[in-house]
This record gives C-alpha cells, structure tokens and sequence, in this order.
C-alpha cells in the first residue's frame, strides 16, 4: 500500500471512530493510538508511523464495537 493510500486509510478510520462515538455515544479508548502522536494531517510522518496508527486505531474502534455488541440487547422471538 502507498503511503497517500495509508493516509487515506487513516483518515477513514477517524470518520468511523467518530460515527461509532456518536452512534452509540461512547468514547473510544484511543490511549495507544495518541501515544504514537501520528494524526491523518501528519503527511510529514513515514510510512511506518501510518501504518501503526492506523493498525492502533484500528484495534481501538474494533475492541469498542466488540465490547458495544456484548452490551446489546437482543429481543427474544419464537420461531
């Protein structure tokens, strides 16, 4: 993948991560991913750098919708 597409990549994920925050009106734990201080503007940052950031954020947002999927109630039905 080429760097422009990992900044792409990195700023889709943002927009998801938003969505889900104000969908579900949670906050995603993004600890891991701000400690790598990599943000989508970042477009002086490495290849490398976007890719952990993206896989970062990416494991923050997945966790939270496992985590929001567990908590949802499911009504029950009688086939």
């Amino acid at each position: 993948m080429k760097k422009q597409e990992l900044i792409h990549l990195h700023g889709l994920l943002a927009e998801v991560g938003n969505y889900f925050e104000e969908e579900h009106s949670t906050k995603v734990d993004l600890a891991d991913y701000d400690s790598l201080g990599v943000r989508p503007t970042s477009i002086h940052k490495s290849k490398t750098d976007h890719k952990a950031a993206v896989f970062a954020m990416a494991n923050a947002i997945t966790s939270e919708m496992a985590d929001a999927e567990a908590d949802e109630k499911v009504a029950a039905k009688a086939d």
